[in-house]
C-alpha cells in the first residue's frame, strides 16, 4: 500500500526534530561545559602553531598598515613596499619584546620577589596597629573576637597568596618557554600571512561565493567586514590605549617615589585592556601593594589612579578609541559576567566586541522585521514614561 507524505507536515516534523536535537547538544554542552572545554582546547592544540600565527598577524597588521600608509606611501611596487613594510613590522615588535625583557621584566621580577619577602613584615606590623586601635577604641569583645577572626582569614589569605606567587610565575614562564617552538612556527605563519594578506583574502571570498548562494555570501562576507572592524578597532585601540595608560602612570609614580613603581604601573596598565572594571581591578591590588609599605602613599595614589583614568576616560580613550563600543554600561558588564565565566582572562579582553559584534547581528534582524511590518525602528518610539494622557 502506497502511503502519501504530506510535505507540509514532514517540514514541520524535520524542524521539531533539529530543535530537539539542538536542545539535547545545548544541554549535554552547557551541563558539561569544563568537559566540553578540555575536548575543545585538546584538539584546538594540534594546530596551535597556525592559530598563534592567526593571531599574531591581526594584531601586528595594525603596524604594518601604519608603515605602509604613513612611511612608505611613495614607494609604487607593491611588492617591494610589502616587504619593507614587513620587515620594519616585525623590527618593531622584536624591539618592543627585547624593551620589554632588558627593563621593565627584570624590575617586575625584582619588586615581585621583594614584595614576597617583605609580606610577613607588612602584616605583623599591620596585626599590631590592628590590635592597638582595637584596644584603644574599647570594642566590645564580641565584635573584637569577629574583627580578629576576619582579620586572620585575611592574613592567612595574603601569605598563601605570596607563598604560591612565585612558584606560579615560575610555571608561567616555564611553559611560555616550553611553547617558544610554537611561539616561533606561528610567528613564521603570521610573516607569511602578513606577505600575501590580500591573496588570502581573495581565497577566502572565492570559496564563500562558491559554497555559498550569492546572496548568503554577501551577508557572510559582510559580517567578517564588521567582525572586523569591531575587532580590530577596539583590540589596537585598547592596547595602545593602556600602553599609554602604563606608560603615564609609571611617570607619574616615579616622580612621587610610590614604592613599586614598576610593578604598580604594570598592573594598572594590563588590566586597563579590560574594559569598564580594568581600572578598578587593577587599582585594588595596587593599593593594597602601596599600603603595607605607606598608608599615606597608598591614599595618594588612589587619587593619581583616578585623575589618570579621568583623563584616559574623557581625553586619551576617545581619541584612540571613538565610540567603538556603542553599547550601554549594562551590557558591558553583563558581557564580561558571561565571557570572563566561560574563558578566563582571555574572555575578559574579547568579551565586550563578541558581544557587540552578536548585538549588531541580532538588531539587524529585529530592525528587519519591524521594517516588513511597517513599524518604527527608533527605540524611543516603544518606550513607556507612565503618562497615559
Amino acid at each position: 500500500m502506497e502511503v502519501k507524505w504530506n510535505k507540509k507536515y514532514n517540514t514541520i516534523a524535520i524542524y521539531a526534530l533539529l530543535v530537539f536535537f539542538s536542545s539535547i547538544v545545548f544541554y549535554l554542552i552547557a551541563s558539561q561545559v569544563n568537559v566540553f572545554k578540555l575536548q575543545v582546547f585538546s584538539y584546538l592544540s594540534v594546530f596551535t602553531p597556525i592559530i598563534i600565527g592567526f593571531v599574531f598577524a591581526y594584531l601586528f597588521n595594525f603596524i604594518l598598515e601604519f608603515y605602509e600608509k604613513r612611511l612608505l606611501h611613495k614607494i609604487n611596487k607593491s611588492r617591494t613596499k610589502r616587504i619593507i613594510g614587513v620587515i620594519l613590522t616585525y623590527l618593531t615588535v622584536l624591539f618592543i619584546v627585547f624593551l620589554f625583557l632588558k627593563f621593565i621584566f627584570p624590575q617586575l621580577l625584582e619588586s615581585l620577589i621583594g614584595l614576597v619577602n617583605e609580606i610577613p613584615n607588612y602584616v605583623k606590623d599591620v596585626s599590631i596597629k590592628v590590635a592597638y586601635f582595637a584596644d584603644k577604641l574599647e570594642i566590645d569583645p564580641n565584635y573584637n573576637e569577629i574583627i580578629f577572626e576576619k582579620w586572620n582569614e585575611f592574613v592567612t589569605f595574603i601569605i598563601q597568596f605570596a607563598t604560591d606567587l612565585i612558584p606560579k610565575i615560575g610555571n608561567m614562564t616555564k611553559s611560555i618557554v616550553s611553547s617558544i617552538w610554537n611561539i616561533v612556527l606561528g610567528m613564521i605563519v603570521s610573516i607569511y600571512l602578513l606577505m600575501d594578506k590580500e591573496r588570502f583574502l581573495a581565497l577566502n571570498k572565492k570559496i564563500t561565493y562558491g559554497v555559498l548562494p550569492k546572496k548568503g555570501a554577501d551577508r557572510a562576507i559582510e559580517l567578517v567586514h564588521r567582525g572586523d572592524n569591531i575587532f580590530g578597532k577596539f583590540l589596537s585601540g585598547k592596547i595602545l590605549d593602556s600602553i599609554i595608560v602604563g606608560i603615564l602612570m609609571f611617570i607619574i609614580l616615579f616622580i612621587f617615589k610610590m614604592p613599586y613603581a614598576h610593578l604598580v604601573a604594570f598592573i594598572v596598565g594590563l588590566t586597563n585592556i579590560i574594559p569598564f572594571f580594568g581600572p578598578l581591578i587593577g587599582a585594588i591590588p595596587s593599593f593594597f601593594i602601596i599600603l603595607f609599605e605607606s598608608p599615606s602613599m597608598a591614599l595618594w595614589f588612589l587619587v593619581i589612579v583616578s585623575v589618570v583614568q579621568q583623563i584616559d576616560g574623557n581625553i586619551i580613550g576617545p581619541k584612540i578609541l571613538g565610540d567603538s563600543l556603542g553599547i550601554s554600561a549594562f551590557w558591558i558588564l553583563f558581557s564580561l559576567l558571561v565571557s570572563g565565566k566561560i574563558f578566563g582572562f582571555i574572555g575578559l579582553i574579547i568579551g565586550v566586541p563578541l558581544f557587540v559584534f552578536i548585538y549588531s547581528i541580532i538588531k539587524d534582524i529585529i530592525e528587519n522585521q519591524l521594517e516588513r511590518k511597517n513599524l518604527p525602528i527608533d527605540t524611543d518610539y516603544y518606550r513607556s514614561d507612565g503618562d497615559d494622557d
